[in-house]
């Protein structure tokens, strides 16, 4: 072969288009989820967590409503009826009280700890429109604390019912009784995605925490404290007040909200600080 046709040869060959490199392909919504389920589950600190809000639960449940029938004869016909008129209340409050304080900080620590890390980095890497992997991140987390929270709840009625046998006899086919039941669940899986918010707008665990505790156990003792109808709506319409009215079988004389409202009151608290949330994700750097 001529060296002119070597050079044709050699020029056609160049003259080639090179292959384009593959399109990168966003990851669809259901394996954010997954990606999020696996970051979940894998962290210890997360089972640990879990296993804490059972023990808490069902270990004070037991306690407080296991003194309450020990001490029944003893305590004044006023405060016997206010138990009798909704046991359910009483039961899933005496554990809930105190054993809410683990999702509320799980759900800071959810999405604060990947900033403290800087394990965020990745994930926005991963996703650069951002809000669909927050979204994720609130979508599986709320359904895992949904479906914890519910058989929690479950098992906290059965033993504190048990407990009470007929001095404030309650079972799931009373008017109102499984909507409260099941609505134990609702509220912490909403207080989860509260608590998620609040880290996501702070993106520091100990001020995340603090400002979701503050916001759970402060508020409502210092809006009691406020003169008349001003300091009764206050409190009434704090998110978490709001919210666990879900779990009373029905609504009280004095409470100024129904159950599904109160929820719905919970629910919008929570909405803001999410959509507070996103604006904030798109615009600060990681």
């Amino acid at each position: 072969m001529s060296p002119a046709t070597t050079g044709a040869a050699t020029s056609g060959a160049d003259a080639r288009p090179a292959q384009a490199p593959p399109a990168y392909s966003r990851p669809g919504f259901g394996r954010l989820m997954l990606a999020e389920w696996t970051k979940i589950r894998t962290v210890r600190s997360t089972l640990w967590s879990l296993i804490l809000l059972f023990l808490l639960v069902l270990g004070f449940t037991a306690l407080f409503v296991g003194l309450t029938v020990a001490q029944w004869d003893d305590m004044k016909p006023e405060d016997q009826a206010s138990i009798t008129a909704d046991p359910v209340s009483f039961i899933l409050g005496s554990g809930f009280f105190l054993g809410q304080l683990t999702i509320c900080v799980l759900g800071v620590l959810i999405i604060a700890s990947e900033y403290s890390t800087g394990m965020i980095r990745a994930s926005l890497l991963a996703v650069p429109r951002r809000l669909p992997m927050l979204w994720a991140k609130a979508t599986v987390f709320g359904l895992v604390v949904l479906v914890l929270g519910v058989v929690v709840s479950f098992v906290s009625f059965f033993i504190g019912a048990a407990l009470f046998g007929d001095k404030a006899s309650v079972s799931l086919g009373d008017d109102g009784v499984l909507r409260a039941v099941i609505g134990g669940g609702l509220y912490l899986a909403m207080l989860g995605l509260f608590a998620l918010a609040v880290g996501a707008i702070v993106r520091h665990p100990a001020g995340g925490i603090t400002g979701v505790i503050g916001f759970v156990l402060v508020l409502a003792p210092l809006a009691s404290l406020l003169p008349g109808s001003i300091g009764e709506h206050v409190h009434a319409y704090l998110p978490s007040e709001a919210g666990y009215l879900i779990s009373k079988a029905h609504q009280g004389e004095d409470d100024i909200l129904s159950p599904w409202e109160g929820y719905g009151v919970f629910a919008l608290w929570t909405a803001a600080l999410l959509g507070i949330a996103s604006v904030l994700l798109k615009r600060r750097d990681a």
